[in-house]
């Protein structure tokens, strides 16, 4: 089984990255082969300055890596190390619909935000459906908001197979339905876009600021607390041990504990967790060669790939 994610280096990444994509991809290594790539051409849509692209995009590498992805066990590279996927991407525009495309959720809700409408965020989605489809991928894991992204592919896919016969797999989300939403400190979804982000690997104080800064209701300290609607029970649920989650629940139930000690507890067990992590990131910023030693290996992996599958491409429509 051949497993398929990409992220984007818009920005430096935040613990919603973490339980939302970064999590979950180093698990599924366990299930199969997996291509991971950084959406740099993506990033194209909202990133301006070459300078912090480039830097963004090892800082994801560097961040990934330390937070446990093994390139010995897949690979991890930068999408555009793969330039066969823009020339999918046309090939795939060819078929696509206009009226598909304008349906595209991610693209109204970039726009209801604010972001210009450009060609290259209206076509996302067929972008997109080239970097599944080129790896033969079996299997991608997404959230709930990018589930219509899989399905997009498969009706892309599914086209050019009707037209020129059986070339692409119709690959299947797998959704991660326990972690597809994690919230900022403001409340909603956790998004450096939205300014409500908490750093994985960010500076102790600037955490703290953060996570002493979540938006809460003005219930007295005395007041029972319902902890399910609390954004502070719902980061600190997934840092924390099974007791140590009920033991929190049910003092925001019972009352007679403030926000504040709430947030102060939510800090050390945020700090705690991603200890380990952080060791192993100065491990990596040690060793000079290392970040690219493994995007080598995986850009060669993945060009390997890509190549098969574009020759087949090529004959079955006619470019060869």
């Amino acid at each position: 089984m051949r497993i398929l994610s990409g992220i984007q280096p818009s920005g430096i990444l935040h613990i919603g990255n973490y339980f939302g994509m970064m999590r979950p991809a180093i698990a599924l290594q366990a299930e199969g082969e997996t291509f991971y790539f950084i959406a740099n051409y993506h990033a194209l849509t909202s990133v301006r300055n070459p300078k912090v692209l480039r830097q963004n995009s090892r800082r994801v590498v560097l961040d990934f890596l330390a937070c446990g992805l093994d390139p010995e066990r897949g690979a991890l590279f930068m999408q555009s190390d793969v330039p066969q996927v823009t020339e999918l991407s046309w090939i795939l525009s060819t078929a696509a619909p206009m009226g598909l495309l304008e349906r595209a959720h991610s693209y109204k809700d970039k726009l209801a935000r604010g972001m210009a409408p450009s060609a290259g965020l209206f076509t996302y989605p067929v972008l997109m459906a080239a970097d599944i489809l080129i790896y033969d991928s079996d299997i991608v894991p997404v959230g709930k908001d990018q589930k219509q992204h899989i399905e997009m592919t498969r009706d892309l896919a599914v086209k050019i197979n009707e037209a020129f016969g059986e070339i692409f797999k119709l690959p299947e989300p797998r959704i991660q339905a326990a972690t597809e939403t994690v919230l900022g400190i403001d409340g909603q979804k956790m998004s450096k876009s939205y300014g409500n982000a908490i750093d994985i690997f960010g500076d102790e104080n600037e955490t703290r600021k953060r996570v002493m800064s979540i938006v809460t209701d003005s219930l007295p300290i005395e007041a029972p607390k319902d902890p399910e609607k609390s954004t502070i029970f719902q980061l600190y649920s997934l840092v924390a041990f099974k007791n140590e989650i009920e033991e929190m629940r049910e003092r925001f139930r019972k009352g007679g504990t403030g926000y504040g000690d709430f947030k102060k507890q939510l800090f050390e067990k945020l700090w705690e967790y991603f200890s380990p992590m952080r060791n192993r990131r100065q491990e990596i910023l040690a060793n000079k060669s290392y970040i690219d030693n493994v995007l080598a290996r995986g850009a060669k992996r993945a060009n390997e790939v890509a190549d098969k599958v574009m020759q087949r491409v090529r004959t079955a429509v006619g470019l060869r």
